[in-house]
């Protein structure tokens, strides 16, 4: 049974344009209503209809994040409040018996070393993983696991967001370079990035300069939330998205669909960053490309569930 929990800031959902009332009967047509399908479920906001242009002219060499589009999203859709938490995933593998598998990449000051019995109980942290922090050493086929189970759980249809879903309730109606606007040391109230708590020496990249208060991954939601209602869509772990990776993006769709490829898909998209990332990274463009297989300690995800009539 659907259990409403609440609404996202009145004053965010206002200066969207959007009013406000809830009850468990009219949720799906309510901005910022939070909810949970069953007790042990991550919590899922309403996020409203919208367009945006998606992506920029430009981008590493190699991974271009163009051309620009105009994406109109004409329904609503749930988003995971937070990231999918330890205890989730935890839920999950003790009711399917699911096999994450082991040797998570793990930053050793040198490279990505694929860790003999790093997996996502033991993710490197050098301690265990907090029960509310993301989940993270899981690849997009676990991801993809969990939201199979949670649909079939709860009779819903959960799955992971696709791509321009993921950049358009990142930015809640910002149009700046990051999530918060435009000034790269603006993030540390909604973002747990590389900052000058997580400054470290066996990390290439240069800190911004303010301060989140987390040297490493945070549990979920202990900073901002945005417009919409949502934590750390900068920061924290990588998420995964539905996305098979194409470069450049294809014109179509524009619909807030996936993209999908012709034949083989060998990379999936991942979004957002994470804790010890670049922040040229963190931009909400920014278009990370990554095996299925992928599993690495900074790398989570976060779930979608439709909204309209079953």
């Amino acid at each position: 049974m659907l259990r409403l929990i609440a609404a996202a800031s009145a004053l965010a959902i206002m200066s969207l344009g959007f009013g406000y009332s809830a009850s468990a009967a009219d949720v799906s047509v309510n901005p910022g209503a939070v909810f949970q399908d069953c007790a042990d479920c991550p919590e899922m906001v309403v996020v409203p209809p919208g367009s945006f242009k998606m992506g920029f002219d430009g981008g590493e060499e190699g991974r271009y994040e163009g051309p620009v589009r105009d994406i109109s999203i004409e329904y609503s859709f749930a988003a995971g409040r937070t990231e999918v938490t330890q205890a989730q995933y935890a839920e999950f593998v003790a009711s399917t018996g699911h096999n994450s598998g082991t040797g998570c990449a793990i930053w050793n000051g040198e490279t990505w070393y694929h860790t003999p019995g790093a997996d996502w109980r033991d993710p490197g942290y050098g301690r265990d993983p907090a029960p509310n922090e993301p989940v993270s050493c899981v690849t997009w086929w676990d991801a993809e696991a969990y939201t199979l189970w949670l649909k079939a759980k709860t009779g819903k249809r959960y799955r992971l967001l696709n791509e321009s879903e993921w950049e358009y309730a990142a930015r809640a109606g910002v149009t700046g370079t990051y999530t918060w606007g435009d000034d790269p040391n603006g993030g540390c109230e909604v973002a747990n990035h590389y900052d000058v708590s997580g400054t470290n020496p066996n990390i290439a990249f240069v800190p911004v300069t303010c301060d989140d208060g987390f040297a490493g991954v945070a549990p979920v939601g202990s900073l901002k939330p945005n417009a919409f209602g949502l934590y750390d869509m900068t920061g924290n772990v990588w998420e995964w998205v539905e996305d098979c990776y194409v470069m450049p993006i294809p014109p179509e769709p524009t619909d807030g669909s996936s993209v999908q490829a012709s034949e083989t898909c060998d990379r999936r998209a991942v979004k957002g960053g994470a804790w010890p990332s670049s922040l040229f990274w963190q931009r909400p463009t920014f278009r990370g490309r990554d095996p299925e297989d992928r599993i690495s300690h900074i790398f989570g995800f976060r779930i979608a569930r439709d909204l309209a009539a079953e």
